[in-house]
């Protein structure tokens, strides 16, 4: 189908792709680790401007869950490299991660970052993608409208405490007006799994269950994202 891209749950499709870190080819490169990749419209632009330093200021807390960043826009490798001196000092923040260059938009058409929003820019488009090359969210935001870097991070640990517990993550976990800090145990598959369930699990019914995996660590860690969202805090 013309316009189709990669989907949650496939490979991210093995690319090289030029970078001001030098040539890169994905997702061999972070083999091992978590990513996201990232585009925004161009650089030298206002809300991308404020979305790289909110990156760029998180950048450890992307290290501490072992995901790296990467960013892309139809800019070249110059235009990358004089945005990053410009903001180094302007606004006193370095950048660490590489952006790709994608003048041609290549690479933007074969992950669906150009919508009809515009034909020449590519839209703010969120690849995250699991230790093993796999395409585990994809967000899609507007050209005027900046993302929430602190969701992303929920997000990304979220997705990995559900690998690890074998269970899923409530609405705005760990803070979930229903089950708050618990996770939810996946459906009951047979009769008499669904009849043992009330016995095991806090329940409202034998299909929706939960229990207290996560430790309060990892809760703390998903509070803290929240608050920050919320600008609670810094």
């Amino acid at each position: 189908m013309p316009g189709s891209f990669p989907l949650i749950g496939e490979k991210f499709p093995e690319m090289e792709v030029q970078t001001d870190h030098g040539v890169l080819k994905l997702p061999g490169h972070f083999r091992g680790r978590w990513f996201v990749l990232f585009s925004h419209p161009g650089d030298f632009t206002p809300v991308c401007t404020t979305e790289f330093i909110a990156f760029a200021k998180r950048y450890d807390d992307f290290k501490r869950l072992n995901t790296e960043l990467i960013g892309l826009s139809v800019d070249n490798t110059f235009s990358h490299i004089k945005w990053k001196e410009w903001i180094r000092e302007k606004l006193g923040i370095e950048i660490p991660f590489p952006i790709i260059a994608d003048p041609t938009g290549v690479v933007a058409k074969a992950l669906g970052m150009i919508h009809a929003e515009s034909s020449v820019v590519t839209v703010r488009a969120v690849f995250i993608v699991d230790d093993k090359g796999v395409i585990r969210a994809i967000l899609y935001y507007p050209l005027n409208v900046g993302r929430n870097i602190d969701e992303i991070l929920r997000l990304i640990e979220a997705l990995q405490l559900a690998d690890k517990y074998k269970r899923a993550v409530p609405a705005g976990w760990p803070l979930n007006e229903l089950v708050e800090d618990n996770l939810i145990v996946p459906p009951a598959s047979t009769v008499s799994e669904a009849r043992e369930r009330p016995s095991r699990f806090k329940c409202f019914d034998w299909w929706l269950c939960y229990d207290d995996n996560a430790s309060e660590e990892e809760k703390e860690l998903a509070k803290r994202f929240l608050r920050r969202a919320a600008g609670c805090e810094k």
